[in-house]
This record gives C-alpha cells, sequence and structure tokens, in this order.
C-alpha cells in the first residue's frame, strides 16, 4: 500500500508538530518553572519560539517550498486561530477545570492540529 502526497504530508506535519510542542514545551517550562514567569506569559513566549521554527520546518520537510517574506508573513495567520485557540483551552483547563499548568498545554492539541494543517497547506503551497 503506497500512501499519496497528502498523507506524507499530514504524517510530516505531525512530526514537526511533534517537534514544534517540545520546542515549546521547553521554552515554556524554563520561563515558568525556572524563572517563575507567569503560565500565560510562558505560554506566549513559547509559542512564539515555536512558531518561528515551525515556519521553517513546514517549508522545507513538510510542504518542500521556498521560504519567503511573504508567505513568512501570511503564516502567521495561519498561528493565529491556533494561538488564540491554544491560549484559550490553557486557560479554561487551567482556571475552570483546575488542571495543572504544567500539563494544560497538551489537552487543546487534539482540537487545534487539524485546524493548524489545513491553514498552513493553504497558505505555504506555491
Amino acid at each position: 500500500m503506497s500512501l499519496s502526497k497528502t498523507q506524507y504530508e499530514v504524517i510530516k506535519f505531525i512530526l514537526v508538530g511533534g517537534i514544534n510542542t517540545l520546542n515549546y514545551y521547553i521554552v515554556y517550562l524554563i520561563l515558568l518553572k525556572l524563572l517563575a514567569v507567569n503560565y500565560l506569559v510562558s505560554h506566549i513566549s513559547g509559542f512564539i519560539v515555536s512558531f518561528v521554527i515551525s515556519y521553517y520546518l513546514n517549508c522545507y520537510f513538510v510542504y518542500k517550498v521556498k521560504p519567503t517574506w511573504r508567505k513568512f508573513f501570511q503564516f502567521p495567520l495561519t498561528q493565529v486561530v491556533n494561538m488564540g485557540m491554544q491560549t484559550l483551552l490553557l486557560y479554561i483547563f487551567v482556571q475552570w477545570f483546575h488542571i495543572s499548568s504544567v500539563i494544560a498545554p497538551f489537552a487543546g492539541l487534539i482540537i487545534t492540529i487539524p485546524i493548524t494543517f489545513v491553514l498552513s497547506k493553504y497558505i505555504l503551497r506555491d
């Protein structure tokens, strides 16, 4: 059984997502636990760092397109929805459901990953 181009892209997108999640989480924990920064500020900072890395990994590895300034400035449009949803879900999980701020960021991934894939494919593909 052979996989389609889109199926390969989905697999690579998930791998890049795993790398981005790790990047995000490392920055998040360093700020949260080592530097005692507020969990929402830590979240946004980690998100920005992983966003820049995500752009280049998605261009070169997932969609095999040349990064351009135009795409770089359009790419945040894919992440606005993601960041908004992630931030809202993080707040809800920590404040309303009293889930630990250490693990709460993972809860929203199930919802945000498919949406981000579709949006990034639309923006990055030539």
